[in-house]
Order: C-alpha cells, then structure tokens, then sequence
C-alpha cells in the first residue's frame, strides 16, 4: 500500500492550497480516507475524512474552510483549504482505513501559512 501526498507548501493567510492523496496497492472504492496534522510539540490530530460514499468529517477548526472530496477512478483524495490561518501551519498525512480497521499512513506534506 501507498499513498503519496502532494501539493503542500507556502501560503499566505487568508490563501488556499489543495492537497492531493494517490493511493496504490487498495482498493480504493471502500474504505475511509482522509487527512490528518500534527504541528510542532502538538498531538497528530484528524482533519477531514470521507467515506466510501462521500460521507465527510471534519475537525470544528477547518469547517466551512476545507473541502475533502476523493476520485474512485483516479485513486485519489483531495484537500481544499481555503481561508488558512496561520495556526493550519502542520505537517499534513493520508490516511486510509480499510474495511477490517487496519491503518495505512503517507508520508506528511509540509503546509506553513505565514506572511
């Protein structure tokens, strides 16, 4: 299994950025994606996560910012941040959980937001 995480980088507050997730080795159809964050000396914590049917989540500090979605036919899942704050500044990972509850982790992405 991998999952290769791209699209991080520099933004400015009050900028966007799109992440992006292309899984191999799954079968991507089933099972629940989603990003999660881990800032300096902080717990890694969930950001976002979508179901088989699109069914989404989403930690209370990225609502109505950030916007999830997944292509089944690409194997990919996205991340949308919009209105980033300087405190989105983390280290962003995909995530995959199968059907039996066994985790799968990319390797993190860099998101700094500064001016």
């Amino acid at each position: 299994v991998q999952l290769q995480a791209s699209g991080g980088g520099l933004a400015e507050p009050g900028g966007s950025l799109r992440l992006s997730c292309a899984a191999s080795g799954i079968i991507f159809s089933i099972g629940i994606m989603g990003w999660y964050r881990q800032a300096p000396g902080k717990q890694r914590e969930l950001v976002a996560s979508i179901t088989r049917g699109g069914s989404t989540n989403y930690a209370d500090s990225v609502k109505d910012r950030f916007i999830i979605s997944r292509d089944n036919a690409k194997n990919t899942v996205y991340l949308q941040m919009n209105s980033l704050k300087p405190e989105d500044t983390a280290v962003y990972y995909c995530h995959y959980r199968n059907d039996y509850g066994v985790d799968y982790w990319g390797k993190g992405t860099q998101v700094t937001v500064s001016s």
